[in-house]
């Protein structure tokens, strides 16, 4: 921790720049909050009787609003000038709008909107190696949670508080990566390989540990590299040891939401066809032999 100094984003920056950090944000929101409106219509007009959950419209919903929150001032604004603000950005754009946003399943959504052959062509893309690496509990877990120790423990956080473009880097892997571990611990669209409930709960067992340690390494000034005052350093650990334990707490709430437990042995065949929801029988069914 750096003593009493602290930075701010964008000194010297001019009227227009300040319109367009406010602009592009919520631009980007209302494209995103309005394109799933516009998906969901879609699929109502393609099957009026298998309607779309409101409660997926809804969590997806609040998810933009949620980003849009972190995005656009007082919150931008807060974390510009204080490292506190940093950790309540990151909690809102890492943490609490990914969960939400997965469990609108965008994916399963966009399935039932796409044609026959296009949604093959998304299936295949979706049981692609680099998909389901990527979307694998460990490889999620390294990039939300084990980039943390890289950004608060070298001088990666201090550089990016002078270059507004990095820090925007930043809040995009925050979103990316934390949407990638919500829906590998308990996303309801389709994850091929995904594994089961146990190691999905070691990884989020391992995450909450992890949050918890680079907290307290941060509240007690350790192996921290954060140029803020000792008071703005701590309150953004109390921030997220706190918040970090909720969020946490919700997604396991939603993993045990979504947990459906294993069929018998002798029963696992025929059980898990009919277990499986429809867009998990629309992605197999492209691998699936007849008869």
């Amino acid at each position: 921790m750096g003593g009493d100094a602290h930075h701010t984003h964008g000194h010297g920056r001019g009227g227009s720049s300040e319109v367009w950090e406010v602009l592009l944000p919520l631009t980007a929101v209302l494209l995103s909050a309005g394109g799933y409106l516009l998906l969901v219509h879609r699929a109502h007009g393609r099957n009026p009787v298998r309607r779309w959950s409101r409660w997926r419209t809804a969590g997806f919903l609040t998810g933009c609003a949620l980003v849009g929150a972190a995005l656009l001032p007082p919150v931008s604004t807060f974390a510009h000038q204080d490292f506190r603000g940093h950790m309540a950005q990151h909690l809102l754009i890492g943490m609490y709008a990914p969960l939400v946003l997965v469990l609108g399943a965008p994916v399963t959504l966009l399935l039932r909107t796409l044609s026959a052959a296009r949604a093959r062509r998304l299936t295949g893309f979706l049981h692609s190696r680099p998909v389901r690496v990527a979307t694998h509990q460990v490889s999620a877990l390294v990039l939300s949670t084990g980039t943390l120790v890289v950004l608060y423990s070298t001088p990666v956080y201090n550089a990016t508080m002078d270059a507004p473009g990095a820090h925007r880097l930043v809040l995009a892997h925050f979103l990316l990566s934390g949407c990638l571990f919500a829906h590998a611990i308990a996303g309801p669209d389709p994850a091929p390989g995904r594994p089961g409930v146990p190691a999905r709960l070691v990884a989020l067992g391992v995450a909450v540990a992890a949050h918890a340690t680079i907290s307290q390494l941060m509240y007690g000034g350790f192996l921290i590299d954060v140029r803020a005052p000792v008071g703005q350093v701590q309150g953004g650990a109390e921030l997220m040891y706190y918040g970090g334990d909720i969020a946490e707490l919700l997604l396991a709430g939603a993993l045990v939401a979504t947990w459906r437990p294993s069929p018998r042995r002798g029963q696992r065949t025929v059980a898990r066809h009919e277990s499986l929801p429809a867009l998990g029988r629309l992605l197999l069914k492209p691998f699936m032999r007849p008869g």
